[in-house]
């Protein structure tokens, strides 16, 4: 009867071990899927390894192409239900949240535009939002006035406030952006 006794305990020894581990396995695989701060499908679809220096020297290459880029809200110019956002290039760290550059110079730490197709569809408190990551569509450079920063449609946006530990609110595109080109009067004239 003891001999029972003993294997009935290491089986349930084994089984307590086996159990701790797959929990374990769970909150891991569930910490590191929510790691990222974009749904899975824009990382897909988006160009891998793309900069702002590589949008600005080489801007047709990219023409149609997704891209993923972080940055600081610094102006805003409406027209109509379109908004165009000036943005100043934050770099993204793995899980596409932008930080501050370490060196504030340089061409990743340039301006680049983004239009919204539709502002009222933007969150009421995305004026408050510190920093963003976009998930936008590269606009021909040939349709817009000559300028040396990228002009992007926005496909979806991210927006963390100061101090917001966990990922902030999201902001996605519901109207087809190949209908929606022009650029706003005075774009160049700043």
């Amino acid at each position: 009867m003891r001999g029972g006794a003993q294997k009935q305990g290491r089986m349930e020894a084994d089984l307590n071990v086996q159990l701790t581990r797959t929990v374990a396995a769970v909150l891991w695989l569930s910490l590191f899927v929510g790691c990222s701060s974009l749904p899975s499908r824009y990382v897909r679809q988006a160009e891998t390894g793309v900069t702002l220096t590589s949008l600005t020297e080489s801007p047709e290459s990219y023409q149609g192409k997704t891209v993923i880029l972080g940055g600081v809200v610094v102006d805003q110019k409406q027209e109509g239900e379109r908004l165009w956002l000036h943005l100043k290039n934050r770099p993204l760290d793995k899980d596409y949240r932008p930080h501050r550059p370490t060196v504030n110079a340089g061409p990743e730490a340039g301006h680049y535009w983004i239009v919204v197709p539709n502002v009222s569809a933007l969150p009421h408190h995305w004026k408050h939002w510190t920093r963003v990551t976009v998930v936008a569509r590269v606009m021909d450079p040939k349709s817009i006035e000559p300028t040396s920063e990228p002009v992007l449609t926005l496909l979806f946006m991210r927006g963390w406030t100061m101090g917001q530990a966990q990922q902030g609110s999201a902001w996605e595109e519901s109207v087809d952006a190949n209908y929606l080109l022009s650029v706003p009067e005075g774009l160049h004239g700043e």
